[in-house]
């Protein structure tokens, strides 16, 4: 059974710099090494949605699938030239924790439970 994340992130509120992003994450557009180490990673499934600056990314991971494992890969040279290339578009969420970039968020709603509980009634 895969693992469910939802994470987000903000853009610089800048029409050019969040252009310059989505094209940067068009198909064919993101390093090789950066989606080898993604998979590498355990992530299954990677989907980020936009809505002004607002990211929005939606991953599944198996179970040999760990955050800090992941940041730890983060070592490979490559990988950390895209991480800086990317930081020049992004902002953190503003209770983002120092260091803090993509935030994992709680989820609140899920269908499957209420009409699982529906049938209990």
């Amino acid at each position: 059974m895969n693992n469910r994340f939802v994470l987000a992130l903000d853009l610089k509120d800048d029409e050019l710099l969040i252009e310059q992003y989505v094209d940067y994450h068009r198909p064919g557009s993101v390093w090789a090494e950066v989606i080898e180490s993604i998979e590498e990673s355990g992530i299954e499934v990677m989907e980020i949605y936009l809505v002004e600056n607002r990211l929005v990314m939606v991953m599944e991971a198996n179970e040999s699938f760990s955050f800090s494992d992941k940041q730890a890969g983060k070592n490979d040279d490559i990988v950390k030239a895209w991480e800086v290339l990317m930081s020049r578009f992004q902002q953190t969420l503003p209770s983002s924790k120092k260091g803090e970039k993509w935030v994992v968020m709680e989820k609140i709603f899920d269908l499957k439970a209420h009409v699982a509980n529906k049938d209990k009634q």
